[in-house]
Order: structure tokens, then C-alpha cells, then sequence
């Protein structure tokens, strides 16, 4: 008989994201639903506000993805205005756009995926010295991989064990079978897991030095940047060039080593070596490296047939609720999307767990809509920009790919895991990192003769308008949709990255990537899914960002009540 396996929250995420499995007698999982419990109404908010706010607002609908929202909802009422803008205002976005994802990908990995390869109890037996030693085979230069950082790093964590108070390494399924580096792995990783801190907040001033501040940067309008004394300052241009510096050598030193070193010791562990049963991909051009040129392409894989990559066409989006907590007559473009709520709550059951309240797998049961393309669900992300790109024959996608695949030893098929989906991660942070200085040479080239950063947009109230952009937020393709009449928004959707990724079942019966994903993993012990948060993780959610609905007749859609003993 199935057992049924209730994970919720998922926790190291962005927003509220339950999982629930059905696993057999051998502890396979048959069945998987993916849900978004809590919800947030920004598209609804920009109703009847003018679409020179969207980008400030739209901002809002996550504390993680700021700029991506930012950018995209900027872009999308410059298309539908017909706004176009000067170059160095597209190439400053650019480079707030590199200083996000070197800072995006390296907090996810360490901060959030880490732990899922990273056994912290087992770092604490490690030899120092082995451990050195052991690092010199993943870089040529290691970093915080001494034997004295790591001896020092090892007494610290050994403290907060002698505590008793773990802070962010408490309550993890320390010993779990399916944790495979060695002790000396362990350490190693652990100590650049503390490194990392240090640098994401030198990525994070990056994107400041161009955005005013981050996390909610205040320096894009709609027409182009405001960044202007920035851009003309030698010596912030400077500055901006030295802090990424560092976080770049981070990068090459730490988190490329740690990805071959978990490349070596997970290569034969069959929990990772699956996690892409969905084999749809959609990316869309970013990163301008010059003016027309960029660093990522736009394209559907369909089937896994990376020979046949197909053009991109937004009219064939479009987002299906029968198994969403929303109501729609059909599967809707998002120009014509509506956010009605639907909520009709859990079944109780029998759980590992014992009885609780489940998902209605066969009803609705997710805040998070389904989008599809041409009917078809698909993976966005990292692995889907390479894997179009590399389809493309994208010169610089194909050598950082191929030259992985060397160093690792792994055939390119490797690419269609959950592993594959992690270093895919870094090979495109590593992208983004060493081609994002060919734009910052593009600007310093046309500030020569060129020092426009704005063109005023007009708007008639008396016309209707429709646009929408594509951008590469660092968990995928997001896209954004506006109607404007009588100069205010008339109509808003985002489709943003975790939405392709995490949708519930569609009309058809389709799954989307984070179901499927885990349809025939085997867990070690069902009361502690280590290998479900593992490959969820993988995709680096962002629920905040998925679900955008709120009631505003002011109706009660739920009651929630939290114990005192609780906080």
C-alpha cells in the first residue's frame, strides 16, 4: 500500500512551497503534487495606476528577485509604449543584471542547496590537513581551503554543536546514506558555505553601486536608467569593476571546484542522476554584450531533441488553473489573464506522519497557475538557457559546457539530472561572470562619444496600448504583460520562472517539471526526504515570485492560527 509523505514548508526557499509524494512498498515515488499555500496581489494592486509605477511596484512581489521584476515590468510598458532607449542605459541594466545573478546563484547554492550535499556533522571529524591537501585536486588555487582556515572553520562549528543551538544547520538529515562526499569534502565545502557569506554582500554592493540600493534598486525608469553620475565616475566604474573582481574569483576558485568535486562524489549516487523526467526547455535572449549581441539565446527544446530547437513565439503561452485555486473558463494568454480565487482546502488522510490534512490531488490545490507552451509544460532556468544556447551553437555556451564535461568526465546526457541542473547553475554564473566584462567595456567604448541615458516616453490617453518583455531571471525565463487605456493599466500578468516550474497538473494531465521531477526516486526513509528537497531545491524556488492573487472584495479565504508557545 502507498504511504503518503507531507513535506511542508519546504524551508532554504524563497515563499511558502509544499510537497507531497506517494512512495511504494520500496519507497519509489508514484504519484507528486507541488503546491503554493500562501498568496499576494500585486497584479491586482496595478490596476488603474499608471504604468510609469510598474516597475517600482512589481518589484515588490519578492524580496529575492527585485531587479529581475524590476527590469522585466520597465521593459514591458517600453514595449507596449513603443519607448526605445538609449544604449547606455540597456547596458547598465545589463550590468546590474550580472552583479544580481553572481550574487543570486552563489547565495542559492551555499546558502540554500548546499545543505543538501553537505554533510555538516561529518566536516566535524575531517582531517585538517587531508582535507588541504584534498583541495588541490578541484583547484589549482584553492580558497579558504588551507589548513588552517579549515582547522579554524571545524572549531566553529564544533562550538555551536557544544551549544547545543545549530542556527542554520539544525534540524537537517545529518547522516542520511545518500550524502556522499567524504568528511574532508564535507569540511572543505562547509568552509566556503562560511566564505560565501562574506562575498554575496560584495556582490550585493555591485548591483548598489548602479541601482541606488539591493535588495529594490531605484535607479531604472521607464525611457531608460538614472544611474547617470555613476556611470560618468571613473572611479565608481572602478569600483564596481574591483568588487567583481573578487566575487568572480570566488567563483572560479570555490564554487566551479565544489561543483567538480560533487560532480566526482555524487556521479554514481542515483538520486541525482535523475530529476529531469520533463525534457521541455524555453529560454529567451539576455545579457547584451553589445549592441545586438548576447550572451544567452532564446529557444524551445522540445523532447529533449536539442538538434531541433525551435524559435520562440510568445503567442503560444498561455496559463491553465483546473488544478490551481483560481477560476477561468480555459487556459488564458497573459494579456487576457485574470486572477479569480478558487480556494477549496485540503483532505485529511493517512500520512507517515499520521492523519493531516492533504493535497487534493485530484481537484485544485496550489496558488500557482500552469503555464504552458503550446500545450506543453516546460523547464526554465539555468540548465534550459545553456541547453538552447548550446543548442544554438552559442561559441561560448558550447566551450564552458564541453570543457565541464572534460573536466568531470561525464557524457552530456549528465546535463539531464538533477546534478546537471546544479552545475549548470555555475557554468552560467561563471558565464555571466567573465562575458559581463565585455558589456562594462562596451559602455566605457560608447561613453567616448555617447553619454545618453533617457528618452522620454509618451503616452496618449486616448490610445490602447499592449506590450510585454523577456528577460533571464536567475531561476528563468519571466516574462511580463501589460494592457494600458486612459493611460493607466488597464490589465497586468507576470509569468515568471517558478510558475513554468512548479505549476500543478494542467487540464491534459500533464505535469510540470517540479512533479515530474520526482515521479521514481527512491528515499532512504520517507520520514526524512532528503532526496526530495535535494531535487527541489535544485531548481531554486521562488514561490513569492509564482503567486500573485489577492481577494480585494475583502472576503476570507482562510484562518490561520499560530500557537504561543510557536514563535
Amino acid at each position: 500500500m502507498n504511504k503518503r509523505v507531507v513535506i511542508d514548508p519546504i524551508t532554504r526557499i524563497e515563499g511558502h512551497l509544499r510537497i507531497e509524494v506517494e512512495v511504494d512498498e520500496n519507497n519509489v515515488i508514484q504519484k507528486a503534487w507541488s503546491s503554493s499555500t500562501l498568496w499576494r496581489g500585486i497584479e491586482v494592486i496595478l490596476k488603474g495606476r499608471s504604468p510609469l509605477d510598474a516597475g517600482l511596484i512589481t518589484q515588490r512581489i519578492c524580496g529575492v528577485c527585485t531587479y529581475s521584476h524590476y527590469r522585466c515590468a520597465t521593459e514591458a510598458v517600453e514595449n507596449a509604449l513603443g519607448t526605445k532607449i538609449p544604449l547606455n542605459a540597456k547596458l547598465l541594466r545589463t550590468l546590474m543584471q550580472v552583479s544580481l545573478y553572481m550574487h543570486d546563484h552563489l547565495v542559492h547554492f551555499y546558502h540554500l542547496h548546499g545543505l543538501d550535499w553537505v554533510d555538516v556533522v561529518s566536516a566535524l571529524s575531517a582531517d585538517p590537513a587531508k582535507a588541504a591537501r584534498e583541495a588541490m585536486k578541484y583547484s589549482p588555487h584553492p580558497i579558504a581551503a588551507g589548513e588552517g582556515d579549515l582547522k579554524a572553520v571545524q572549531d566553529k562549528v564544533a562550538g555551536f554543536v557544544a551549544t547545543g543551538k545549530l542556527g542554520p544547520f539544525a534540524n537537517a538529515y545529518w547522516g542520511n546514506g545518500t550524502y556522499k562526499f567524504s568528511p574532508e569534502q564535507n569540511l572543505i565545502a562547509l568552509s566556503h558555505y562560511l566564505k560565501a557569506l562574506e562575498v554575496q554582500r560584495v556582490a550585493a554592493e555591485m548591483l548598489a553601486i548602479f541601482g541606488g540600493k539591493q535588495p529594490h534598486p531605484q535607479s531604472l525608469v521607464v525611457g531608460g536608467v538614472t544611474s547617470v553620475r555613476d556611470m560618468l565616475s571613473p572611479a565608481r566604474l572602478q569600483e564596481w569593476k574591483q568588487k567583481h573582481a573578487i566575487v568572480a574569483d570566488f567563483i572560479d576558485r570555490a564554487y566551479q571546484a565544489d561543483i567538480i568535486m560533487a560532480a566526482e562524489a555524487y556521479g554514481a549516487e542515483p538520486s541525482v542522476l535523475g530529476g529531469v523526467a520533463l525534457t521541455n526547455f524555453l529560454a529567451t535572449d539576455d545579457f547584451l554584450l553589445a549592441d545586438g549581441e548576447y550572451l544567452f539565446n532564446a529557444g524551445v527544446i522540445l523532447n529533449g531533441d536539442i538538434n531541433g530547437v525551435q524559435d520562440l513565439d510568445p503567442s503560444l503561452i498561455a496559463e491553465d488553473v483546473t488544478h490551481a485555486w483560481y477560476s477561468a473558463p480555459a487556459s488564458q494568454h497573459p494579456f487576457d489573464g485574470t486572477t479569480v480565487p478558487q480556494y477549496t482546502g485540503f483532505v485529511e488522510r493517512d500520512t507517515v506522519y499520521g492523519k493531516l490534512p492533504t493535497l487534493d490531488g485530484d481537484g485544485k490545490y496550489s496558488w500557482v497557475k500552469s503555464p504552458r507552451y503550446q500545450g506543453e509544460p516546460m523547464e526554465v532556468g539555468p540548465l534550459a538557457s545553456l541547453l538552447v544556447s548550446y543548442a544554438r551553437g552559442n561559441t561560448a555556451v558550447v566551450e564552458a559546457v564541453n570543457g565541464l564535461l572534460a573536466r568531470t568526465g561525464l557524457p552530456i546526457g549528465a546535463l539531464f539530472t538533477t546534478l546537471g541542473r546544479t552545475a549548470a547553475r555555475m557554468l552560467q554564473t561563471q558565464l555571466v561572470a567573465h562575458e559581463g566584462l565585455r558589456t562594462f567595456d562596451a559602455l566605457l567604448t560608447n561613453l567616448v562619444s555617447d553619454e545618453s541615458t533617457y528618452a522620454k516616453p509618451e503616452i496618449d490617453p486616448d490610445k490602447e496600448y499592449r506590450g510585454h518583455a523577456m528577460i533571464e531571471a536567475p531561476r528563468g525565463m519571466l516574462s511580463h504583460w501589460v494592457r494600458i487605456k486612459g493611460g493607466k493599466i488597464e490589465n497586468y500578468q507576470a509569468v515568471v520562472p517558478t510558475t513554468w516550474n512548479a505549476g500543478p497538473m494542467d487540464s491534459q494531465g500533464k505535469q510540470g517539471p517540479y512533479e515530474t521531477s520526482l515521479i521514481g526516486l527512491k528515499l532512504e526513509d520517507p520520514t526524512k526526504p532528503l532526496e526530495v528537497i535535494r531535487v527541489i531545491h535544485s531548481f531554486d524556488p521562488c514561490m513569492a515570485c509564482s503567486v500573485h492573487v489577492m481577494d480585494f472584495k475583502g472576503t476570507d479565504l482562510g484562518e490561520f492560527r499560530v500557537a504561543a508557545n510557536a514563535i
